[in-house]
């Protein structure tokens, strides 16, 4: 087999994002603009990549607009009017989450922008970012403003999980949906592949009504909807009416309400039509779109990608972080309250087949800076790869809470095939998987962890405890304590077999709801007894879309209106901080954390 090193391909052209690359490929006006917070690389890790490259296979003439100045319309003329629409992102991350901590301290580093700088130039002005707050809202009305007639589509994390009525932690206050105050024509939410192309399709051929698509959410008048939905009526019969501004307005225990329906109806994939009213207008989501079978996501993810950021930006730290990364899967059906991922890319698991993801490597082996290390085999859950559902799903998708599903069929043979392959090729040096580990899936496939400590992780393995006592772990819909101790004596029993001495890392959150000063005071010393340093922890960020956020604003308890305490104010966040950090100073002092291993009398 030729050696990857000797077997180099010319890189495919990113698509373009100037008028002067339109030109060059003779194109005299474009189909549609993407529009994105991020700058632009043409990586299929980002979704305006993706999207993308999928309407361009499609025969549609596709520009990217990137991080756009929003102070006036001008850059969104640059191509010229769009024959059939805008599509409208706010990046990777929600704009918000980008531009603030959770304590809403202004960042002063943004990953997905040039050189990490989140300025324009070196005035730290509001003007002079490269992303807006709630980008989304502000593009859609950019796009609107330059060209009145051409349909705005908003896609995207953060339209996605700004879809119903949420919380903006900026703000500090309930938002209605990003579509009606955007008064955008459609919102696009989750995996969007399949709703972006039927929009695409639709307006091309001259059909403007873009009502009923799978996967997207779309504005009505009060008039409009009850001419779509009569109170006396079959169609009426298909709709759950969630509780709306007004009444959210009146009794806040009504949001939490609000969001046990949508993530009820999100992890049973309901055919059930949403409906939330908002101040003036009716938002109405349409059943979610079929996830894409592996012959998909394999044609996707074998889309030409020239993998690096466009020419007019090359140094994007994001683009550092997960340049020689590969998606292996999507989904994720943890459900973990804090977390969003299972409202937008949804609790059923899609797995690219083997042959796709060994090309997608020997491409990445034959790349001219190619550094011999596959950074990452992973997804929202790296070891959740291949696994499946024997009775083909249920109405809770609740596969790992609160302990594995016997119906889950788990595939550890498979994962092990595709690590020894990925390894095989040449110009591969090591391949890691840094995405997120379900400590009881690993535990069930022991082979398959002995093979990650041993061969696939850099002398670290990141785990994600979160907490360590119960009443909190069950707020955040985690397995208890006791998974943590079971996990890490046997990966302390692999690493004295193996004379190997990789680390466990703890990622812990300090002040989700539910969380109190003596949980805190708690954690630290049970993470002690167990040998495990304490290096990463936050603070809970009250992002939209996700459970643990309607329990902040709410103080109800996710499964029933049971009050629970909320750490709100600055002081008694910091408070839970300071414990933590107090704790760990003496962690530190009495037990390097290179000593974690050691027993007594014994060496690693």
């Amino acid at each position: 087999m030729t050696p990857a090193s000797h077997n180099h391909q010319p890189q495919p052209l990113p698509l373009p994002a100037t008028p002067q690359e339109c030109a060059a490929r003779g194109w005299d006006q474009v189909d549609i603009v993407l529009v994105s917070g991020d700058a632009y690389i043409d990586h299929p890790s980002f979704g305006i990549a993706l999207i993308g490259r999928l309407l361009a296979r499609e025969g549609y003439r596709v520009a990217i607009l990137a991080q756009p100045r929003f102070d006036r319309p001008d850059d969104f003329r640059i191509f010229g009017q769009p024959r059939l629409f805008f599509g409208i992102s706010g990046g990777n991350l929600d704009s918000i989450v980008a531009n603030y901590s959770g304590n809403g301290k202004v960042r002063d580093q943004d990953s997905y922008s040039p050189d990490g700088n989140p300025w324009r130039g070196k005035t730290q002005s509001k003007e002079g970012r490269r992303r807006p707050d709630r980008a989304a809202l502000i593009y859609a009305g950019l796009a609107r403003a330059a060209y009145k007639n051409i349909p705005v589509i908003l896609g995207g994390v953060e339209a996605s999980l700004r879809r119903f009525i949420h919380y903006d932690y900026k703000q500090a206050k309930l938002r209605g949906s990003v579509l009606t105050e955007a008064k955008a024509n459609l919102l696009v939410y989750g995996m969007g592949e399949r709703a972006v192309v039927e929009v695409a399709h639709r307006l091309a051929s001259g059909n403007k009504n873009l009502s009923g698509i799978p996967g997207t959410c779309e504005r009505l008048t009060e008039r409009g909807f009850q001419e779509c939905f009569p109170t006396a009526s079959e169609a009426r019969a298909n709709v759950k009416i969630l509780p709306g501004w007004k009444a959210i307005q009146d009794d806040v225990g009504q949001f939490m309400k609000a969001e046990r329906l949508i993530d009820r109806q999100a992890r049973a994939r309901m055919d059930t039509i949403l409906a939330q009213q908002q101040q003036n207008f009716w938002l109405i989501q349409h059943p979610a779109a079929v996830p894409l079978s592996t012959i998909e996501m394999d044609a996707l993810y074998d889309l030409p990608f020239s993998r690096r950021p466009h020419p007019s930006t090359p140094n994007v730290p994001a683009h550092a972080m997960i340049r020689d990364s590969i998606t292996i899967v999507r989904g994720c059906s943890g459900n973990c309250s804090f977390c969003a991922i299972t409202r937008h890319q949804g609790p059923e698991v899609s797995s690219r087949s083997q042959k796709s993801i060994i090309r997608e490597a020997q491409t990445l082996a034959a790349m001219d800076d190619f550094s011999g290390t596959i950074s990452d085999l992973g997804g929202p859950t790296a070891n959740l790869y291949g696994t499946s559902c024997r009775i083909g799903g249920c109405k809770k998708h609740d596969c790992l809470y609160p302990k594995l599903c016997t119906n889950l069929n788990i595939d550890e043979e498979s994962f092990l095939k595709l690590l020894k392959q990925t390894r095989d090729i040449p110009g591969v040096k090591h391949v890691f998987i840094s995405s997120g580990l379900r400590m009881e899936l690993l535990r069930s496939t022991p082979r398959l962890m002995r093979a990650i400590i041993r061969d696939h992780c850099p002398g670290m393995l990141k785990i994600a405890p979160e907490h360590t006592e119960s009443e909190v772990l069950k707020l955040m819909h985690k397995e208890d304590h006791s998974e943590l101790q079971k996990f890490v004596r046997e990966c302390q029993r692999i690493n004295r077999e193996l004379k190997r001495p990789v680390r466990l890392s703890p990622y812990l959150i300090s002040a989700h709801p539910g969380c109190t000063d003596d949980h805190c005071r708690a954690m630290v010393p049970k993470l002690r007894q167990l040998g495990l340093p304490v290096r990463q922890f936050q603070d809970f960020t009250p992002t939209p879309g996700t459970l643990a956020t309607a329990m902040y604003v709410t103080g109800l308890n996710r499964d029933r209106d049971q009050k629970i305490f909320v750490a709100r104010t600055k002081n008694e966040r910091s408070r839970q901080r300071q414990l933590l950090e107090q704790l760990l100073e003496k962690r530190t002092s009495k037990q390097p954390a290179s000593n974690q291993w050691k027993k007594k009398g014994k060496k690693r």
